[in-house]
């Protein structure tokens, strides 16, 4: 078809790459109506916290099988996907990624980009055949970035990794939140995301492992600062959703409390972070007053965790028909 572009679909950098990429795919092809911290919500991306022992950067990626958990961000939004991705270094690399090169072509012919590990995770909104280019987006520039069908799944990591999406379904609201609900309770008792692998921690043991490194001093100055802006965010969404919750679930009142609490202290992060010729950094003398902060935090969250799980075991099977109040439509 020559060139097409969807001009529509634009990246902005909030939350997790993820997230954000999402987001940018499904609001464009109309596939989800709703602020960015429903979306996070809603699809348990805003419930995931990893992290390294030693806070490399990334850890605010390193979640388990992006296959799975991606595939069930889309399911628990009510939205078809497909995705493929592996080792490059496979024999079979070359097939699967010119199999990808199709199938991301034909899903932006009928106006849906696809989401694409750069790293981290952009969107291909466009191509152009006569030069054989994908037209990459990653929300840190304004211009699109610029990716050759031959270099395709070719990265500074051992992985590729792309997924495209479909029709979605309406779900009852009181569905959705469930759901995002029961996703938060297993990313917080899920100690390991990427097993055997120890080094690196979800849930509730990622708070120890992150309070572990600040205090020994031995940790990724950027890494620490990425997963704990990530973490900030994270949160903040979290609060915005159950404002929201809330309303269809009364009984998430006090959980609501509790992430009004967390938001607030998160917002004054910066208060602990200097500045420099070498970019943010946690500021070692404030460490002690951080680490009070996410030992108050993981506290926080722990009580909301046991009033999620009481609430999901009063709502063993939800079967409802009304349509979620934050937008989410079936678009044909």
């Amino acid at each position: 078809m020559g060139e097409v572009i969807l001009r529509d679909l634009v990246v902005q950098r909030e939350s997790k790459s993820f997230t954000d990429s999402l987001y940018a795919v499904l609001t464009a092809a109309g596939r989800f109506k709703g602020p960015k911290f429903m979306l996070s919500a809603l699809s348990g991306m805003a419930f995931i916290f990893s992290v390294h022992k030693r806070l490399l950067s990334f850890s605010v990626t390193a979640y388990g099988n992006w296959g799975t958990v991606h595939k069930r961000a889309a399911y628990s939004l009510g939205v078809y996907t497909a995705s493929d991705g592996g080792r490059t270094r496979h024999p079979t690399f070359q097939h699967y990624q010119q199999e990808a090169v199709q199938w991301i072509k034909s899903s932006i012919d009928v106006g849906l980009g696809a989401i694409y590990w750069i790293p981290e995770f952009g969107v291909i909104h466009g191509y152009d055949d006569d030069d054989r280019i994908f037209y990459v987006q990653d929300g840190h520039a304004s211009e699109s970035r610029i990716l050759l069908y031959d270099n395709f799944g070719i990265n500074c990591t051992p992985f590729w990794n792309a997924q495209i999406f479909g029709e979605n379904i309406n779900i009852p609201a009181e569905d959705m939140a469930l759901e995002a609900l029961r996703l938060a309770l297993d990313e917080w008792e899920s100690p390991y995301p990427v097993m055997p692998n120890q080094d690196i921690a979800s849930g509730r043991l990622a708070y120890a492992y992150l309070i572990q490194a600040l205090e020994q001093g031995d940790y990724d100055e950027f890494g620490a600062m990425y997963i704990l802006d990530t973490f900030r965010v994270s949160r903040k969404e979290i609060k915005l959703f159950l404002q929201e919750a809330v309303s269809l679930f009364p009984d998430l009142q006090d959980a609501c409390l509790c992430y009004d609490k967390i938001a607030d202290m998160t917002e004054g992060l910066d208060l602990w972070v200097v500045s420099g010729t070498d970019g943010r950094k946690v500021n070692r003398s404030d460490i002690p007053a951080l680490v009070a902060m996410l030992k108050e935090a993981r506290d926080l969250e722990e009580q909301s965790m046991d009033i999620f799980k009481q609430l999901s075991g009063r709502y063993p099977d939800l079967q409802r028909t009304t349509v979620p109040r934050w937008g989410l439509h079936t678009a044909r």
